[in-house]
């Protein structure tokens, strides 16, 4: 039995459903860059390899390959970002129109794009080079201002925190989506989750929920942290993905764990994105929590099989 089987659904009504859902994606952006190539020797200059390089990938990323996730999954995703006025947010800007995103990215002549470049070589990373700037005050302020203008155009916001300084007025969004009736799903980032007070739902991962909650020895143990952080934030729900052991949705009627479904894992990488992206769609598009949670794991399944920032596409979810 395929899974669009177990689940109950029909794959062209899913892809109509998907079709009409809109989301909301605002968070950090970032242009990752990747340059592949070979190593064969050491250099004679230091004890380190000599990558050469024989081509260049470029894939938006952060908030914008949650964007991705839900453009590749047939859904309307609209990208609302800060940039710097650089050559970087040209490139994001040309790869996300070219996925059929509508993007609002809010140049900032002060600050770099941010920009992760990748060497890899013989599918493994040498290095990661990080290049990233603060944005200002001025422009978070006509970000929010447009956030408010257009949030009620949305079924779902998705609020993607990688700790860039996009989400400064993260606590003032909530309150603006739950005003506008719209559910807030947010990808926590660092050791204080009270700025998240208030959204539908939270999904760190295992790593990250140990930082804010602390360790745990057994699954009661687990539950129990979970529902008290759930319930000191006035949260629907709390899904916290756990890697090979799965995820586990914690609401104020028990917890739903689901295992994994990825048949091999090959690079983690961006599998938050495609959770929180395909989560936001399926509720976007009418699905319950459990349901949509279910689709969740499927896609993560698939996009861990991928090197770098991937997408799972609706094509490969219909599939399984």
């Amino acid at each position: 039995m395929s899974l669009m089987q177990e689940l109950g659904l029909d794959g062209s009504k899913l892809a109509a459903r998907l079709a009409g859902a809109r989301v909301l994606v605002v968070g950090d952006v970032m242009l990752d860059r990747y340059w592949f190539g070979d190593v064969n020797r050491i250099s004679p200059e230091a004890p380190v390899p000599v990558a050469k390089i024989g081509r260049c990938e470029e894939r938006a990323g952060g908030a914008a390959n949650v964007a991705r996730n839900i453009a590749g999954l047939g859904g309307q995703a609209t990208i609302l970002s800060v940039v710097g006025d650089d050559e970087a947010a040209d490139a994001l800007q040309r790869l996300l129109e070219a996925d059929g995103i509508a993007t609002s990215l809010k140049r900032d002549p002060q600050i770099a794009t941010t920009v992760k470049l990748r060497v890899v070589a013989r599918q493994q990373q040498l290095i990661r080079l990080d290049f990233e700037d603060a944005p200002s005050h001025e422009i978070l302020a006509g970000k929010l201002e447009e956030f408010a203008a257009i949030v009620a155009e949305h079924d779902v916001v998705i609020l993607s925190d990688y700790g860039k300084g996009g989400l400064a007025h993260v606590s003032k969004m909530i309150a603006l989506s739950r005003q506008a009736g719209k559910p807030v799903l947010i990808d926590p980032k660092g050791d204080d989750y009270s700025k998240y007070a208030g959204a539908t739902l939270l999904t760190p991962n295992r790593s990250e929920f140990r930082q804010v909650a602390g360790s745990w020895q057994d699954e009661a143990a687990l539950a129990a942290k979970a529902q008290a952080l759930r319930q000191s934030l006035n949260l629907d729900a709390l899904l916290v993905t756990r890697s090979e052991e799965g995820m586990t949705l914690f609401r104020a009627e028990g917890a739903l764990h689901q295992p994994t479904l990825a048949r091999e894992v090959y690079d983690v990488s961006g599998a938050g994105d495609t959770v929180i992206g395909t989560l936001g769609l399926s509720l976007a598009a009418g699905m319950d929590l459990p349901l949509a949670m279910s689709l969740a794991n499927a896609a993560a399944g698939i996009v861990v099989g991928k090197l770098g920032t991937a997408v799972c596409s609706q094509a490969e979810l219909l599939a399984l």
